[in-house]
């Protein structure tokens, strides 16, 4: 498709960041105080029944998807991406070009 990616990540540990997440995540709590997670299903449905006055919809599933996972990425393969570090923080931003 010829697009260039711009990948950006947050650094480790600083999920506050995610403005989304930190506004939503006490609201998630309140929800759930005091009743047992028991299964994934319960905190799925825990998590998807949360409603704030704003009118915030809030949607969960569980993924079952299998994901493959340990694959190994050789050197000659990570060599040969187009990987461009961006100003701030490359190790963490960066674009990703397609190959020729």
């Amino acid at each position: 498709m010829g697009l260039k990616l711009l990948v950006c990540h947050f650094p480790p540990g600083t999920s506050k960041w995610n403005k989304i997440e930190h506004r939503l995540f006490s609201f998630i709590t309140r929800n759930w105080r005091g009743r047992p997670l028991i299964s994934h299903q319960t905190v799925v449905n825990l998590i998807s029944s949360t409603t704030m006055r704003a009118g915030l919809i809030v949607k969960a599933a569980i993924d079952t998807d299998h994901y493959e996972t340990e694959i190994k990425v050789s050197d000659e393969q990570m060599a040969s991406l187009r990987l461009t570090p961006q100003s701030f923080h490359g190790e963490w931003n960066y674009a990703l070009k397609p190959r020729k």
